[in-house]
């Protein structure tokens, strides 16, 4: 016999299913609750609120936990590229050798955009966001190949994914370009994907940039560790835009948007922007840590804690390692990375912060990432972006697979004014 919850309301029971998850996470089924009684539920904002069914990303914030398709994060960002990643997360299975191989040379050979596209960056201000040309530009992808646009079996999927996949690259790599003033830089075929992008990004035409297998391997387990998250802002518009039947552009492209926020793709950045006023006060970091911990203090720490993991962060130990790696393998000596340093450190011994778990996260050590790479501040969300395409892209298909799947709408609360009568404008 099926599990069932009670509501009783106005006098009258209503039952209503209890679904279990195969992590044995609970939800009470209320799709039929308004047909039979006329009620709907208040979430504002979605805090608790199921909206679909997913076999893509599980996590358990008390817990630490994080695993895609079933593995755990921390044995696919030690044993996969992003590539191989991206594929577990939008077919749900590791690829074999043949099928990495053909994923793998269709991000090669549709690395490469229409010519007419570059065109377009020149509409851009120079002070336009990265974001904001990402953004465009996608959807700009989808009018220069609407046959793509159709997705109807695995194989125009994959076919799909992959040209999403590598031209979100390429279009970022290009914006970058377009913001200094210095000419675009076509990609080489005998690069992979992330290799690729930094070749993209770096190399100048009288100077070619040979990428550091380091540098590429730690940037690729960023990207590893975003590939997706749940039903975050982004993730969940895309799924809504594409309840819509929205095609994969389209919908990839309303996922930028989301992104763009400050609230989501901004915790990186805001990382590094904390730690450059820190610099600016010339106070010292004991003193910026007081400050924080003190009641009355409007001072925040970046880069510390998480809403959804209540422990810790498994992504920032991952990271943590490779950040290491990076910093002692550039030998880098930059004034914003040592406060970093101090900081982490003071954090991780202080009992303020121990007790309230307020551990590093994943943004705090992918911004320092970054930052030792080169990668300039305003490129940080777009580096957010290419790491989450693929969630995304399996977000979308499991809305386009779904046979019970309708467009998503969700109810509202009228808290306006009540019925009232026209007012010709001379009674007012």
């Amino acid at each position: 016999m099926s599990e069932t919850a009670r509501l009783e309301y106005g006098g009258k029971s209503y039952t209503l299913p209890v679904v279990h998850g195969t992590e044995n996470e609970t939800a009470v089924d209320i799709s039929n609750l308004r047909a039979e009684s006329g009620l709907i539920t208040l979430d504002d904002g979605y805090g608790n609120t199921g909206s679909c069914l997913s076999a893509i990303t599980y996590i358990d914030g008390d817990k630490g936990i994080l695993r895609y398709r079933g593995y755990a994060i921390e044995e696919l960002a030690e044993q996969c590229s992003f590539a191989e990643c991206a594929h577990l997360v939008m077919f749900g299975e590791l690829p074999n050798r043949g099928q990495l191989d053909e994923f793998r040379r269709l991000l090669r050979v549709h690395s490469f955009i229409h010519e007419d596209m570059r065109h377009h960056f020149e509409g851009f201000p120079p002070n336009a966001p990265p974001m904001a040309i990402l953004s465009a530009m996608i959807n700009a992808v989808g009018c220069f190949q609407p046959e793509v646009t159709v997705v109807d079996d695995d194989a125009n999927f994959l076919e799909a994914a992959a040209r999403v996949m590598s031209k979100v690259r390429t279009i970022a790599a290009y914006s970058y370009k377009k913001s200094r003033g210095e000419p675009v830089i076509y990609p080489r075929a005998d690069l992979r994907y992330t290799a690729n992008f930094l070749h993209m990004m770096f190399s100048k035409p009288y100077e070619p940039f040979e990428p550091d297998n380091d540098i590429v391997r730690a940037l690729d387990q960023i990207w590893v560790l975003h590939a997706d998250h749940e039903q975050n802002c982004s993730t969940s518009t895309v799924r809504m835009v594409g309840s819509s039947q929205a095609n994969l552009f389209a919908s990839v492209a309303a996922g930028v948007c989301a992104l763009w926020g400050p609230l989501h793709g901004g915790a990186n950045q805001a990382v590094i922007e904390m730690l450059t006023q820190i610099q600016a006060s010339g106070e010292p970091v004991s003193k910026f840590i007081e400050r924080v911990k003190s009641k009355d203090s409007k001072s925040l720490l970046m880069g510390f804690g998480h809403r959804v993991y209540r422990n810790f962060d498994p992504r920032a130990k991952i990271i943590k390692a490779s950040c290491d790696k990076v910093l002692a393998k550039l030998g880098i000596h930059d004034p914003l990375l040592d406060i970093a340093k101090q900081l982490e450190e003071a954090a991780l011994r202080d009992e303020y912060f121990i007790s309230r778990k307020l551990y590093p996260n994943v943004d705090f050590y992918s911004g320092i990432i970054m930052r030792a790479i080169g990668i300039p501040l305003n490129m940080f969300t777009v580096m957010f972006a290419i790491g989450r395409v693929p969630g995304w892209i399996a977000n979308w298909r499991e809305v386009r697979l779904n046979p019970k799947a309708r467009i998503y709408r969700p109810r509202q609360i009228y808290v306006g004014p009540t019925a009232r009568e026209y007012v010709p404008i001379s009674r007012r």
